[in-house]
């Protein structure tokens, strides 16, 4: 039976307690609310409160030594009201950078666990103080009810990949909420009559699409697609509509969408990046996992250097115990709160590099992912390549779970379909499931995810109207496609924005 928890101390005026040390993050409890964030490396940690959209804290909130337990720190703040402050954190540690650990207290940082951010909300506007991010406390309370939708099988599935600010936003659309979830919603009807039953949204983890803007003969060029993840808890709020909802409700809309989707039945999949992060490598910025343990987040060189299997500047360190909790904490999160049908992970062969790099027979991250009991009936596929030059098509661990985004598909028919000779066996093969590459004595019927363009590459005019690829705002000059069995095109950070 719950009870009543009564303060223990009061720091800075405020009356406080130890918190609960299994609930990761910003969380509502009775009379307050309970703040828990870890670090292994950390000599101290200070919570900060600020005033909705302030550049500086009204009071910061030292963690007293005993509120510490393990790693772990955790403090039950009484009356706060969640509309009235944002949050984040000062940690103070060693500073060693040839062994990654660079703690810097002077730097304010985002809870990982965040389920709303602050900072940049409005698309195309940048925050006043560039990779400063705080968070909001999120009220989960929206009523599903009893809602029930009938599982797809995967076979039967016709995906729909869109964008959610590029599918509405153009004023032919038709929509009065364009460029935002509820954007979407209005063009349901649109989606039942191409027959999808399944749309799959291109990033929409928080993140700063003016992160890395420029301007190319006068026109602004932003971060566009959300390849770039900044809180991977939380729904990006400059997708809202412009009527929006209480902050301390955010992610309302975007459930309102899912379930609309999911009555017309239409499944919702998302694309997550769990490759890299928003911060860069040694000249990015640094507002999380830098400041909280760098030297486990991330992938690092002997000397302390990132790695770069992701083309964008750090690769996570997925197969850290620490870092496969996260990720998966963050899925079965997805799962529960949003009714989530499934992931598509890109670059996912980094979530199976260990953690010098090597690529791993069984990753721990993906087994434990493909045998989760929440995340039992979730479609997982893979982009079974990254820009490291690991190529698994056809032989990404899977443990008969994991599906795969078939690039062999795409060059294959590309080919065939532009008439190239002596490919009619291989494009047979492709029609036909690649069985030559998925056995289905292991891998069933439905490992394959065949497509033949996506986000990434050519436009389906482009591909058979030129041999190169022609984004040429984005520098996209030289980069030839590579027939008939291309291996995956590295994809330079300037081709995502």
């Amino acid at each position: 039976m719950l009870r009543d928890l009564k303060p223990t101390d009061i720091i800075c005026g405020y009356s406080v307690r130890p918190g609960h040390y299994d609930m990761e993050g910003a969380t509502v409890v009775r009379g307050g609310v309970n703040f828990t964030i870890s670090s292994v490396y950390a000599t101290s940690c200070t919570l900060l409160l600020f005033a909705p959209g302030a550049r500086t804290p009204y009071v910061r909130l030292p963690f007293p030594e005993s509120y510490r337990v393990g790693n772990t720190y955790s403090m039950i703040v009484f009356g706060l009201e969640v509309d009235k402050f944002e949050y984040a954190y000062s940690i103070d540690g060693p500073y060693d950078p040839k062994k990654g650990l660079i703690f810097d207290k002077t730097k304010y940082i985002l809870d990982p666990y965040a389920k709303a951010v602050t900072g940049q909300s409005g698309w195309g506007k940048p925050q006043r103080d560039q990779c400063v991010y705080k968070a909001r406390v999120v009220i989960n309370d929206y009523d599903w009810g009893n809602f029930k939708t009938k599982s797809i099988p995967l076979e039967e599935l016709i995906i729909y990949e869109l964008h959610v600010r590029g599918f509405t936003q153009d004023e032919s659309s038709g929509v009065d909420n364009r460029g935002t979830f509820a954007g979407i919603r209005e063009k349901i009807p649109y989606l039942k009559e191409l027959g999808v039953n399944a749309v799959e949204l291109m990033p929409i983890f928080e993140f700063d699409e003016m992160g890395a803007h420029r301007y190319f003969e006068g026109q602004q060029l932003y971060d566009y697609w959300g390849y770039n993840t900044v809180g991977f808890f939380a729904p990006n709020t400059s997708y809202e509509s412009a009527r929006g909802h209480k902050h301390h409700r955010e992610g309302t809309e975007l459930k309102e969408l899912i379930r609309d989707l999911k009555t017309n039945g239409i499944e919702v999949i998302l694309d997550v990046v769990f490759n890299h992060t928003a911060e860069g490598n040694e000249l990015g910025p640094f507002f999380s996992f830098k400041g909280i343990d760098n030297s486990i987040y991330y992938m690092l060189t002997p000397d302390g250097k990132y790695y770069n299997f992701s083309g964008c500047g750090n690769v996570l360190n997925c197969n850290h115990p620490i870092v496969r909790n996260f990720i998966k904490a963050c899925l079965r999160y997805w799962v529960t709160e949003y009714k989530i049908d499934g992931f598509r992970f890109d670059l996912a062969s980094i979530l199976g590099r260990n953690e010098d790099g090597t690529p791993m027979d069984q990753p721990p991250l993906l087994k434990s992912l493909a045998f989760d009991p929440i995340l039992g009936n979730t479609k997982l596929i893979a982009e079974a390549w990254d820009a490291g030059g690991l190529y698994q098509v056809g032989s990404f661990p899977s443990w008969n779970r994991w599906a795969e985004w078939n690039g062999k598909y795409r060059d294959d028919m590309r080919c065939f379909l532009k008439g190239d000779r002596n490919l009619a066996w291989a494009a047979a093969h492709r029609l036909t499931g690649s069985k030559d590459l998925y056995d289905p004595s292991y891998r069933g019927n439905c490992a394959s995810v065949n497509f033949i363009t996506c986000h990434d590459g050519f436009t389906l005019w482009d591909m058979y109207s030129y041999n190169e690829k022609h984004n040429l705002k984005n520098g996209c000059r030289q980069e030839r496609l590579r027939l008939p069995h291309a291996q995956p095109r590295r994809r330079a950070v300037s081709c995502r924005r």
